[in-house]
């Protein structure tokens, strides 16, 4: 009996001592490292097209690169409007702005007026040359890419919507743009700004820049929330959204299904010509 527990004891101590040998040499053998990453398998998001995405405002030049669900791969980059903003002074600027910014594949510019088939008809806040200006075709032959143009306010637009019901958006800048849409399609060739308003004046005279500096800050935002309420008599939109640099001036609050954007909006709705237009 005692030499059978003492050969008991002894199976048991050499089990202990193996079982703790064959862990120690599982914690010592080395994990079989991962395969490096490739391009197949880092990622299987499409990254192009890139589009470079243009917003030409009255006081600054404005561009951004976005991937192809809109989203930004690249910093907006921003250089000043010339002070004579003439079609070749502002190409210029556009050139100085591209170089700030990576590769891209295609092209998308909102324009400050009226623009069709790519050529610009009218330019209020920008210089007289820019009437009956081919910018898209002047674009594509800088750069060698594929060229789409818009007015700049159905860029905002393209980028504030949530595609329901009847939407409007009203850039508050140099001058006052505004885009109508229906179920996320934009109605073409709306000059809101150039409509008369008051006392045979325009909406832009009162809400524009000039507005601005004539009535002050106060009566512009008493004027901004007439405005509000006829543009819903007019439209009977949905939702309304105020883009702009003017926006940081606004001092009350919006109210129902009406929302400040911000001024990126005019960028990020560059890949949505590509979509609607294709």
């Amino acid at each position: 009996m005692r030499l059978a527990r003492r050969l008991t004891g002894k199976f048991r101590r050499r089990r202990r001592a193996w079982r703790q040998e064959h862990y120690n040499s599982l914690l010592m053998t080395p994990k079989p490292a991962k395969p490096p990453a490739t391009a197949s398998n880092a990622s299987h998001a499409k990254s192009s097209p890139v589009t470079l995405c243009i917003d030409i405002g009255g006081s600054g030049l404005k561009a951004m690169l976005l991937d192809p669900a809109g989203k930004p791969v690249s910093e907006r980059q921003r250089v000043p409007t010339p002070a004579v903003p003439t079609p070749h002074l502002v190409l210029a600027g556009l050139e100085e702005l591209r170089k700030l910014l990576p590769a891209f594949d295609r092209v998308s510019v909102g324009f400050p007026g009226v623009i069709k088939r790519g050529t610009t008809y009218t330019a209020v806040n920008l210089h007289p040359g820019w009437v009956g200006f081919p910018l898209e075709r002047e674009l594509e032959k800088l750069w060698k890419k594929p060229v789409r143009t818009a007015n700049d306010a159905d860029l905002q637009g393209y980028g504030a919507i949530q595609g329901d019901g009847v939407e409007l958006t009203l850039t508050l800048g140099t001058g006052l743009g505004g885009a109508l849409f229906t179920s996320g399609h934009l109605c073409p060739g709306l000059e809101l700004g150039h409509h008369p308003w008051r006392k045979g004046k325009t909406y832009e005279d009162y809400l524009g820049r000039r507005g601005l500096d004539k009535y002050g800050k106060k009566r512009w935002n008493e004027l901004l929330q007439e405005a509000i309420l006829q543009t819903s008599a007019l439209f009977n939109w949905d939702h309304l959204y105020l883009g702009g640099g003017n926006t940081k001036k606004i001092d009350f609050e919006p109210g129902k299904n009406v929302k400040i954007v911000s001024n990126e909006a005019g960028l990020l709705g560059g890949v949505a010509l590509w979509r609607e237009w294709a």
